[in-house]
């Protein structure tokens, strides 16, 4: 049975369904190396992922999707940002009430739009690369969102390495009062992470609803928010270790719903909740060094910034 399972087929399932926790973990990750702990990514997702769908059925573009389904994200992310930054509440339980509303908003304004389809997300032609055997159909026979996730790893990993910019927000997120001491705007670039992070938690969520199922269903992301957390921690806070966690759980995912297909004499609802006890595993044996996750975590990560101090 497991030999009727086809590697090609399953590298390219791998590559889509890693792509919205990919989204959102790297995002989350510029937020956390701001010194901000934002546990509202799930709910930034699933507001994204309706906000995104109405935008694509009404319009029929799937690219004002996934720029509908940033902006519901961002917005999210500017509420959150206006609790925490603004008014000084608690960022873990205004993360746990942000994603609690975000649910329950998205299950609001989805009322109608369950079984319809979204207009389809073209796949991009790279010319000679598709026709390549076997390797044409695993890594270059994908829509551009998948390439445009590779490319924001990427191109964070270098904001973050070799910019000025990424210095600033690093040195925010180590130590927020020396970098207001040297005259950065510590709450003005923690506002600007949060958005940049919310945008891409709302284009995970959009690309969910557009590509990966492609419908809306009421809670659809299904934790897909609290792995991509899970993800930020397991990477260490490294922009190429996240790339790695996230298409590891994307495979497990993707390898648990093969093994149903094939009829592996496996209870199905052991092999739904692989991913979820593999993600716990992982941190459990990560947290049991606790130094290294201390050494490797910004200084800052989850407190507030007082700037009367």
């Amino acid at each position: 049975m497991i030999g009727s399972i086809d590697p090609v087929l399953l590298v390219a399932s791998l590559m889509i369904a890693s792509t919205p926790i990919l989204l959102a973990a790297i995002g989350e990750m510029v937020v956390e190396k701001a010194g901000v702990l934002n546990l509202g990514v799930e709910g930034m997702m699933i507001v994204g992922a309706i906000c995104g769908f109405i935008a694509a059925v009404k319009t029929g573009s799937p690219l004002a999707g996934f720029l509908g389904g940033a902006l519901a994200g961002a917005a999210m992310a500017a509420l959150f940002a206006l609790l925490t930054q603004v008014f000084q509440s608690n960022q873990v339980a205004t993360g746990l009430a942000l994603t609690l509303f975000g649910l329950g908003l998205s299950s609001l304004i989805g009322q109608g739009y369950n079984g319809i389809r979204p207009p389809a997300t073209a796949r991009l032609d790279l010319g000679p690369l598709s026709d390549i055997p076997v390797l044409g159909r695993m890594l270059f026979s994908h829509d551009w969102m998948v390439y445009a996730s590779l490319g924001l790893v990427a191109a964070v990993w270098a904001f973050l390495r070799y910019s000025r910019a990424g210095l600033i927000l690093r040195a925010v997120g180590e130590s927020h009062d020396a970098a207001h001491a040297l005259g950065y705007r510590v709450v003005r670039i923690r506002v600007l992470a949060l958005m940049f992070g919310g945008a891409c938690a709302g284009l995970g969520g959009a690309y969910l609803s557009l590509v990966r199922v492609p419908q809306w269903t009421e809670g659809m992301t299904a934790g897909a928010g609290w792995i991509a957390l899970a993800i930020v921690v397991f990477a260490s806070w490294k922009a190429g270790r996240v790339l790695l966690g996230a298409y590891l759980f994307g495979g497990v995912t993707v390898l648990q719903l093969n093994l149903q297909a094939a009829g592996v004499a496996i209870p199905v609802q052991y092999l739904s909740m692989a991913p979820y006890l593999i993600t716990i595993l992982v941190l459990v044996v990560i947290s049991a060094d606790r130094s290294r996750v201390a050494l490797n975590a910004p200084a800052m990560l989850g407190r507030n910034f007082h700037a009367s101090r």
